[in-house]
């Protein structure tokens, strides 16, 4: 495909400032933005350049944007432009170039109007990152669906994406699981339910060693002794570790998701004690109070520093702790080794972590460490907020634990099975189970995804099940209605012999459909799912308004071949996007 609408409005807008009186003022790093217009009475498309520019140059913004129109040369891409409000300069494509370019989209099979980056990386994502011996809850909803998705995302726009499920298979709760397994596990349990009952042993010591010094000491005692290398501990540890990556998996299949990589806590053991050497050695780290640590070194403004504080209007020392005074390690220990691995063997060019926003200074803090140790990869912290119940407190059960994320998965479902019961109640058994799983993890995930990773949403089963409004059922539905007019057709989308726009509907929807292209891409600049599922909304949202507006099957020659096309690729970008967010389709519901 050729650039997009909005690049070749850009280029043409450059041509025509270059024509006009202040081409000679213009600055060097002049970025002028051409974007979708949000509402069809203002054209395609809109620019604010004269606007941004009069400012800068002492002339009215409408004379100047009168200019511009004036020296603007475009008749082969849209109409002439018009000048709206203080100095708006807005763009209607006509419609033999909208004709034209759709006519290439349909042959576009493969990147559908979307072009590969031009500088792709080779890019370790980092997310889910689940404990061992406990259970996926929902508040591991965002750092999963956000890290498949991204990943999914840049894989597609041309960056060589590794993914690493960094799991919690190392540290003191395995002292408490340890004790569990030799004095509290019911083995019969053990072979029926492996996670469960190993969650049940881990959740009883906890309890028991709180009020029990004598079980807390034999605990740590156990984990000692794992730390040492005892064998039979080992072999326990790799038993649990084993059990719960099998439990594990069998969710992220059931979720579709899928990892290059296990590179728990555990892998990184053998490395960190020449790590703090070497980091001491360097100057970086120093002995305080006989733990290990790293201090500020003065080289950023104290605002911006991660290893300060301001405390009653003073900056204080916030070190960050890579070794206990005990000689244990820590997880910025095992982080910083991590990067090691990434850029020594992975040989990343960059790393994005998806961690809860609470994590902040402790990635200020690594990333810092990073840079002083002169490593070169761009490592990127992508934070998210939390989901919340309708009491807008965090998402938990009535007893307040944390809600189990196989428990989510299941109720939805079954909630969606409802919504396959009314709408087709004639389907097959098998059908209503596989719709009905496809609808309820589809809905789960677009309500996560749909969302600004930052803000804390409200998790509502009638909000994300419901067939209207911005939800994956709604979208699914649209998905639907374009394969349901080549059910009836009794054949596959063959290609179109002529293309016509002749209504608006239809060239709402092609214009829309082109837009894919200009979209896609600017989900990486602030690592933002949520603007793949904003434009697939507006997809869905057009196509449903096309549909009713115009007739399909009853149009005949190139009215109805045109169509068609537009029915084949709406259903074509809306399971391509939807794709791309992890989310599975259905042709019926």
């Amino acid at each position: 495909m050729a650039e997009t609408f909005s690049q070749l409005l850009q280029g043409r807008l450059f041509d025509a400032l270059a024509k006009t009186s202040i081409a000679d003022d213009l600055p060097d790093d002049l970025d002028l933005e051409v974007s979708a217009a949000t509402n069809p009475q203002f054209g395609d498309y809109q620019a604010n350049a004269a606007m941004v520019l009069a400012k800068k140059v002492g002339k009215n913004p409408r004379e100047l944007a009168t200019e511009i129109v004036e020296s603007f040369d475009g008749s082969d891409l849209c109409e002439t432009p018009e000048i709206a409000g203080p100095g708006f300069i807005n763009f209607r494509l006509t419609t033999d170039c909208l004709e034209s370019r759709l006519t290439k989209l349909i042959s576009d099979t493969d990147q559908l109007g979307v072009e590969p980056i031009e500088n792709p990386q080779r890019v370790v994502i980092d997310f889910s990152a689940p404990n061992v011996a406990k259970p996926m809850h929902v508040g591991h909803i965002r750092s999963t669906f956000l890290g498949d998705a991204l990943a999914r995302i840049a894989r597609f726009l041309g960056h060589d994406v590794i993914t690493d499920n960094h799991i919690g298979d190392w540290g003191t709760q395995f002292g408490m699981i340890l004790w569990g397994w030799k004095n509290l596990l019911d083995q019969d349990a053990l072979e029926k339910e492996p996670l469960e009952e190993l969650v049940r042993v881990y959740k009883a010591v906890n309890e028991k060693q709180k009020d029990d010094d004598a079980i807390a000491a034999e605990c740590r005692n156990e984990l000692v002794k794992l730390q040492q290398g005892d064998e039979e501990n080992r072999k326990i540890w790799q038993t649990c570790v084993e059990l719960s990556k099998n439990g594990l998996q069998k969710i992220y299949d059931l979720l579709g998701i899928e990892f290059d990589h296990w590179f728990g806590e555990s892998f990184y053991n053998d490395h960190l004690g020449p790590l703090v050497e070497k980091l001491i050695a360097e100057n970086i780290a120093t002995e305080s109070d006989g733990a290990i640590v790293v201090f500020s070194d003065g080289s950023s403004p104290e605002k911006e520093d991660p290893f300060l504080k301001n405390e009653n209007d003073e900056w204080v020392p916030q070190p960050a702790l890579i070794q206990k005074t005990d000689g244990g390690f820590l997880y910025a220990t095992t982080d910083l080794a991590t990067i090691d691995h990434r850029i020594e063997n992975l040989k990343a060019d960059a790393a994005w972590y998806v961690v809860g926003a609470p994590q902040q200074l402790h990635f200020d803090q690594i990333f810092e460490i990073a840079k002083r140790r002169g490593q070169d990869i761009d490592l990127q912290f992508i934070p998210f907020g939390s989901i919340l119940g309708k009491d807008r407190k965090m998402y938990r059960t009535r007893t307040g634990e944390s809600v189990g994320l196989i428990d989510v998965i299941d109720e939805s479902i079954e909630r969606a099975r409802k919504i396959v019961e009314e709408k087709n109640p004639d389907l097959s058994g098998e059908d209503k189970a596989g719709i009905a799983t496809t609808i309820g993890i589809g809905a789960i995930k677009y309500a996560e995804l749909s969302q600004f990773r930052m803000t804390d949403y409200i998790f509502d089963w009638d909000t994300m099940l419901a067939l209207k409004g911005n939800t994956a059922p709604y979208l699914l539905n649209a998905y639907v209605r374009t394969r349901a007019i080549f059910r009836k057709l009794g054949n596959e989308f063959e290609g179109a012999a002529e293309i016509s726009l002749t209504e608006q509907a239809e060239k709402n929807l092609a214009l829309k459909l082109m837009q894919y292209g200009e979209s896609l891409p600017t989900v990486l600049e602030d690592f933002r799912p949520n603007l793949l599922a904003n434009y697939l909304y507006e997809l869905a949202t057009t196509y449903h308004k096309f549909w009713e507006a115009c007739p399909v099957l009853r149009a005949e020659g190139a009215v109805r071949d045109t169509r068609l096309a537009l029915c084949e690729l709406t259903s074509r970008v809306l399971k391509h996007g939807l794709g791309l967010l992890g989310i599975r389709t259905t042709e019926r519901m």
